[in-house]
């Protein structure tokens, strides 16, 4: 491909992640991978090439363009060798004329009075930077300076005890480590609401949102006697966790729920977990530097119906929990309402209850919780709070 045709490559691909953005369509990683499955000539430095120039277009802004030509047009005026590629070529963008281009910003304008007051607007060039690979040793299985010995450039991470870090393009699905079930793939800041559980062996954990189960492997690797229950309504998300499991080594009991049916399918756990972690659905804007097109999909609409879905979310664990045990709510998001907003509304309305001291070092103290951030814990972004039931 001309260095042309790879910038009209990238404008098509941008164009298609706008409409999924819009539409809540597939992710772009998705899009990108598709989009070469069709397109067999394009050689591995094409491909490597255009997915770069896709998500520095993407990056760029934090406002949804209105094309992808105008996206790269951004790009192009950061950029001179793009500013050539519009030249008109065959299989190339047309010349540019007298049209605009999108502008340079980090965080939607509506986004800016929703932001934890933590989050200024010196942190925000953090939020896009581009993420390490974050791994979880399986520390039933092995201890993490016996793991870091046998990947090249793996360091040890500052504030989780099972965590190591190696740079971004790290390919680890084919490395026996993985194949044996010594490691997972887990932000660092994700690990760290594992630690905040402080599950151990005996305890009774639910894991009330538990996707693909990347928390309750971390749980179980801490606590291998604990008995641990990881329950979702999404079949497809939570049936990943069998494998992975098996993988590690850990014993872990799932539950499907029905949607509108939950606290029906969960009243025979009514007071009996020492610990249920809520890891909520959520807008996701802490891990814009691994998802930016997140976004160009969060409205105000969104967030008001994922801060109400939290809100249910905690009143339905709380019965849960036995009497002396806690509740660990969490989100992967810089969002006050989201966070400390959502925690303080909590204790507002169950008054019994205590907030208690998360208990790992980083973050900064917001509200009752702790919130981590890209730019001063070289994590996603997390709040993470605690709650324990009175006895």
């Amino acid at each position: 491909m001309t260095p042309s045709a790879r910038v009209q490559a990238a404008i098509d691909i941008v164009d298609e992640v706008i409409a999924s953005a819009r539409d809540d369509g597939p992710p772009a990683d998705t899009i990108v991978q598709r989009y070469f499955k069709i397109r067999r000539y394009a050689g591995s430095k094409d491909r490597r090439a255009v997915r770069e120039l896709v998500y520095r277009a993407i990056r760029r802004t934090a406002e949804r363009p209105g094309s992808g030509r105008m996206a790269m047009l951004g790009v192009a005026d950061d950029d001179p060798d793009i500013a050539a590629a519009f030249d008109g070529s065959a299989h190339g963008p047309a010349a540019r004329g007298d049209e605009a281009s999108s502008t340079v910003s980090y965080v939607p304008e509506w986004v800016n009075s929703e932001l934890s007051p933590l989050v200024g607007p010196e942190e925000w060039p953090a939020l896009l930077e581009r993420a390490p690979l974050d791994l979880r040793v399986n520390v039933a299985r092995a201890s993490r300076d016996d793991v870091e010995a046998i990947f090249d450039g793996a360091v040890a991470t500052r504030l989780s005890p099972w965590g190591l870090r190696l740079p971004a393009d790290t390919k680890v699905d084919d490395h026996p480590a993985f194949a044996d079930g010594l490691v997972e793939v887990q932000d660092e800041g994700s690990q760290l609401i594992a630690l905040a559980c402080k599950s151990s062996d005996g305890h009774d954990i639910l894991d009330l949102c538990a996707g693909a189960g990347g928390k309750a492997l971390a749980l179980a690797a801490a606590a291998p006697g604990a008995r641990i229950i990881a329950s979702d309504n999404n079949r497809a998300r939570l049936a990943q966790l069998g494998p992975r499991a098996e993988r590690a080594g850990a014993s872990i009991a799932t539950r499907l729920l029905d949607g509108g049916r939950e606290e029906q399918q969960l009243a025979d756990l009514a007071g009996q977990a020492d610990v249920v972690l809520v890891d909520a659905p959520c807008s996701g804007s802490g891990t814009w530097r691994r998802n930016p097109e997140g976004r160009w999909r969060l409205t105000p609409d969104r967030l008001d119906r994922l801060v109400a879905l939290q809100k249910h979310l905690l009143d339905m664990a709380a019965p849960l929990v036995k009497p002396g045990g806690a509740l660990v709510y969490a989100t992967c998001s810089i969002l006050h309402r989201e966070g400390a907003g959502q925690a303080a509304s909590f204790l507002g309305r169950h008054s019994s209850w205590m907030a208690q001291d998360v208990p790992f070092d980083g973050g900064r103290t917001d509200g009752p919780g702790k919130l981590l951030t890209p730019a001063h814990d070289a994590t996603d972004g997390f709040f993470v709070a605690r709650f324990v039931r009175p006895c």
